[in-house]
């Protein structure tokens, strides 16, 4: 029996997105290693080894342990967290510009973090907790400024309303800032968006919270697909709009949260990566979600070596990468796609 055109297609489309997520692994594995042994202490690959599995107490092998191991840990969970959360964000509201940086959640969860630190000092799981009430906080009223007006919720009032939030919330920032400038010195690399500097207690800390947001996200690749086509679509294959909708927000504020509480508020990432993986996957939210992960941890992982070897022996904050590659793909995206 000779199979039709129609499955043949769906069997090679389906062999090239499988193929293209092994070599997204293989990629995200050679970024991770890299990660390792790049830095201004020069090392190589068996010491790296060596410092994983033999650990001597050397000082190559300190630096990989204490400084390269949790940054490299860190900077593709960000860079995937970030990445599905744009990814949801855009299928939820059918805007090409949502973002969690855009749109005023990371600054949510940054103020939150900032005004922990002044009032109850850097060393407490509060720490972790403001960050996901901030970023929730943030992106209720993101929405609801959004959605006032005759015509409801629209392109250009979602991301006027995230605009305008987000410099309101880092006036309030700057403010506590000035206030205490114990707390400006603890953190204000992290405000820029920084994967150093961070040990492996707080990643363990946050994990469970980034893996439960992972989660959620993942098993809501159906019906985001149908989302993302319209409330009538959904509507008309049965799906329960609300709670997915619920659903969703759950998982974003999880990885924004989460992300910020780690790395700082880091922009663009959840913009440009899932943009990029649309070429390849389509709309299917159960391909774009997995493809976005790899992806966004490869570019912040690429973006954060990029920081360390533009301004050696310094480093510039991963953030401040990322607004200068996110930045103009953000115009482009606004000359073209809005248009209400």
């Amino acid at each position: 029996m000779v199979d039709s055109p129609t499955s043949a297609n769906q069997w090679l489309r389906l062999r090239g997105r499988i193929i293209g997520l092994v070599i997204g692994v293989l990629l995200l594995i050679g970024c991770f290693l890299v990660s390792l042994v790049a830095g201004a202490a020069r090392t190589d690959f068996n010491t790296v080894w060596t410092a994983l599995f033999a650990f001597n107490d050397s000082t190559e092998h300190v630096v990989i342990r204490t400084a390269r191991l949790p940054r490299a840990l860190i900077a593709p969970t960000v860079g995937a967290a970030l990445a599905v959360a744009g990814a949801l964000m855009q299928g939820l509201t059918r805007n090409p510009l949502a973002d969690s940086g855009l749109l005023g959640i990371n600054a949510g969860a940054a103020l939150a973090v900032v005004a922990t630190t002044v009032w109850l000092g850097n060393a407490s799981m509060q720490f972790f907790w403001m960050a996901f009430i901030g970023a929730a906080i943030a992106a209720g009223a993101v929405y609801f400024l959004g959605s006032l007006g005759r015509r409801g919720m629209t392109t250009l009032k979602l991301v006027l309303a995230g605009a305008v939030l987000s410099y309101l919330l880092a006036a309030f920032t700057t403010g506590l800032l000035i206030l205490s400038e114990r707390t400006l010195e603890e953190i204000r690399f992290w405000l820029a968006g920084s994967v150093a500097g961070q040990n492996l207690e707080v990643f363990w800390q946050v994990s469970p919270y980034l893996i439960a947001g992972f989660a959620i996200a993942f098993s809501l690749g159906r019906q985001m697909t149908a989302l993302s086509l319209g409330e009538e679509v959904a509507h008309g294959l049965g799906l329960r709009i609300g709670r997915v909708k619920a659903m969703s927000a759950i998982a974003v504020v999880l990885l924004a949260g989460g992300s910020v509480a780690l790395a700082g508020p880091i922009a663009f990432v959840g913009l440009v990566v899932p943009h990029l993986v649309r070429f390849w996957v389509g709309v299917d939210y159960r391909w774009l979600l997995p493809y976005a992960a790899i992806w966004g941890a490869i570019l912040l992982l690429l973006a954060d070596l990029a920081a360390r070897w533009l301004l050696q022996p310094q480093e510039l904050p991963v953030g401040v990468m990322m607004t200068l590659l996110g930045g103009p793909f953000f115009v482009y995206l606004a000359r073209s796609r809005v248009k209400s």
